[in-house]
């Protein structure tokens, strides 16, 4: 693995953490993971011929991703302020969907690179994985999917959301997450 492989992959894990204090959601704030997200498709997408059950590997790692992601974007809570702004804030169900796929993205590439490529070749071998770049395409269409997902359900939240709580658009108070309503 080379330091951009490990740098991309950290801040994949990484950007999360900045959704955990409660925050502004624009669509602006989609851009970080985009950005990674077309950053890692520009490194690591190469065209490639696909045989065996590659289609089928490409297909189970993405949906596990859109399934994660769209997860965690769920898991996030909405509120608005006494200003009437929406906010958002990670909570630990939304961290923990994040983590668990983008982090099993790392540790199987860390694993594959270093001490696992036999078991690697030898897996690929016995499923009829044949393409010699599938699992990276593979695991780079999981991280897609999972950063797609998030942030569809995320701004598709948003939208819904337009209008502050009645509560807090006729008092001025502030709609405290716990009693906030969904969206």
């Amino acid at each position: 693995m080379s330091v951009t492989d490990y740098v991309i992959d950290i801040l994949l894990i990484a950007v999360i953490f900045r959704q955990v204090r409660p925050r502004e959601l624009t669509l602006r704030s989609a851009l970080v993971p985009l950005a990674l997200m077309v950053a890692a498709g520009v490194i690591y997408l190469r065209p490639s011929a696909l045989g065996g059950n590659d289609f089928i590997l490409i297909v189970v790692l993405a949906a596990a991703g859109v399934v994660l992601g769209t997860l965690s974007g769920l898991a996030d809570r909405f509120w608005h302020d006494e200003r009437g702004q929406l906010l958002a804030r990670a909570g630990a169900l939304s961290v923990v969907a994040w983590v668990l796929g983008m982090g099993f993205r790392f540790g199987f590439a860390y694993y594959a690179y270093h001490s696992g490529a036999k078991a690697v070749a030898n897996f690929s071998r016995s499923n009829h994985i044949m393409g010699s770049h599938i699992w990276t395409t593979a695991l780079v269409l999981m991280a897609f999917g999972q950063v797609l997902a998030r942030v569809g359900v995320l701004q598709a939240r948003r939208l819904r959301a337009t209008t502050p709580a009645p509560r807090a658009r006729e008092t001025g108070a502030v709609s405290e997450p716990s009693t906030a309503r969904t969206y």
